[in-house]
């Protein structure tokens, strides 16, 4: 269903504070904690006790203890002290690789032999202080591969987010389609249009004229198991479009992590990543807010397109030229966890 052996994004760093916390990733009970030196640790959500959360524990003394009878366990999921026992024998739990970078907290599902925190996918934008980042977390109850689907083709924006980043000339314009290696690009390019109402915002902060003909564009990468990285912007019509020089331009990184929960279910990170006026924190704030919105227009759309497929699981779907994006890139999962079940 999913490829394990792979980095997904578990939470933010922010999400992790000094309480456990627990979350279903590929199927598979995880409780997350910093040690006594703030360094993550992954361990099954399992008290190897009575089988309760350890997610509903707490920590102490880099120790976390389960909520129901104080069993102590270490980083490494071994029984660490009980009050009054002996749990040194305690078969030990399983743990999970995880790794804390670019403000995340990264984990490896699969078999932890094979992690290596060097495949972790570098995101420029992260490190550098001339790019600003603000996004959230959704929780939505749909297959992962319907959100790269979404993701991957965004001729929904005409229909799905008219009142933001929507408008007619998305269908107009035609999709090109590529596979590099293990990743797929699509991308659209729009000329002397003018900006739908989030991107006249937009120039708008970056002290450009909105009521001018732009050149805009869309380029969607995905890289397994189920990221998705969108460089989108507008760019006064007549400068260059997406290779204009930034004093007539105002762009962005869409970041997408799309973390499988359950077969019918993800965690889905969501982002942006700009670079114009980077130390504006209000700036940033308010594309957050409506970015966020936006996104909350896909929810309703895919959870109710999941419950389609359930209920109707004979149904064959159509396949356009403006899927080619989603299919190509279920063809990359798909060759990835083939090659899992063989090894």
């Amino acid at each position: 269903m999913f490829p394990k052996n792979t980095w997904y994004v578990a939470c933010a760093s922010d999400e992790l504070d000094s309480k456990p916390l627990g979350r279903r990733i590929c199927n598979e009970s995880m409780v997350f904690y910093r040690d006594g030196e703030g360094k993550v640790a992954a361990l099954e959500d399992f008290c190897p006790h009575r089988g309760a959360p350890l997610s509903l524990g707490y920590v102490e003394d880099g120790l976390l203890v389960c909520g129901y009878h104080g069993l102590k366990m270490n980083c490494e999921g071994k029984a660490d002290s009980m009050p009054g026992q002996n749990v040194k024998n305690f078969s030990c739990i399983r743990q999970f690789p995880a790794h804390e970078r670019y403000g995340f907290i990264w984990v490896w599902p699969g078999a932890a032999g094979k992690a290596d925190i060097a495949t972790i996918p570098h995101l420029e934008w992260a490190e550098s202080p001339d790019w600003a980042y603000g996004g959230g977390l959704y929780h939505i109850q749909c297959d992962y591969r319907l959100m790269v689907d979404n993701l991957m083709d965004l001729t929904h924006e005409t229909y799905v987010h008219a009142s933001s980043i929507g408008q007619k000339e998305i269908d107009e314009a035609p999709v090109d389609t590529r596979v590099e290696g293990e990743s797929v690009v699509t991308s659209r390019f729009m000329e002397n249009i003018m900006a739908p109402p989030f991107w006249q915002m937009a120039l708008e902060a970056n002290d450009l004229a909105s009521d001018v003909p732009v050149d805009r564009w869309q380029i969607c990468r995905f890289t397994p198991p189920s990221h998705v990285m969108i460089e989108v912007g507008v760019a006064h019509a007549g400068h260059g479009g997406y290779d204009a020089d930034h004093k007539h331009k105002a762009s962005s990184v869409v970041v997408d992590f799309i973390t499988p929960e359950t077969d019918t279910s993800i965690w889905y990170f969501w982002g942006m990543a700009r670079d114009f006026k980077p130390g504006d924190a209000e700036l940033t704030a308010s594309i957050r807010e409506g970015q966020g919105k936006i996104f909350a227009e896909d929810q309703e759309m895919l959870e109710r397109q999941q419950q389609n497929l359930l209920a109707w699981p004979e149904r064959r779907l159509m396949k356009l030229n403006i899927d080619a994006g989603g299919q190509q890139s279920r063809r990359i999962i798909n060759k990835l966890i083939k090659a899992e079940n063989i090894e």
